[in-house]
């Protein structure tokens, strides 16, 4: 449980690919800056923020995972019962099940939180390009594709910067 709902803070919190989020080990994580370090596609590094939720989840998982090690070495930070790296098949099950009940939307997947971190970032008034950057995007349009402005914000942004909205 504790590690399903870390998953799912991480995906949906800070927006990563799920590949970028089982990449993570223990100690990848910046508390004092809430940041993570995230190598992304084409080996790019990028720092993302982390949310408050995260951090509390992510400090009482960290006590029940080192249990289970004998050392402080670089583990994995999402494992399975055979302290192994979870694979993205596993971590897609668990983001389709835990979203059951949660939301509506017919597509279940980790691809739908990052989708959803981006569109509340940007429904909330984020800069398009802090978001693009945040997602680990090259070029601008792949962020104007990949989300989608609500047509509610659309209006308000137009009554507040057209002089004859």
């Amino acid at each position: 449980d504790w590690r399903d709902a870390l998953l799912l803070e991480l995906l949906y919190g800070s927006g990563l690919r799920i590949s970028e989020a089982l990449q993570l080990n223990i100690n990848s994580i910046n508390l004092n800056e809430k940041l993570i370090k995230i190598l992304g596609k084409g080996n790019k590094e990028r720092l993302v923020p982390i949310t408050n939720t995260f951090i509390e989840k992510y400090i009482a998982y960290k006590k029940i995972i080192m249990s289970l090690f004998k050392s402080e070495k670089e583990y994995p930070l999402f494992i399975d019962k055979k302290i192994k790296r979870i694979s993205p098949a596993m971590a897609y099950k668990i983001v389709k099940h835990r979203m059951i009940g949660k939301t509506e939307v017919s597509k279940k997947s980790p691809h739908t939180l990052r989708h959803t971190f981006a569109t509340h970032l940007l429904d909330n008034g984020a800069d398009i390009r802090s978001v693009g950057e945040m997602l680990g995007h090259s070029s601008l349009n792949t962020t104007q594709i990949y989300t989608h402005i609500s047509i509610e914000r659309l209006k308000e942004q137009y009554k507040k910067a057209h002089p004859k909205s």
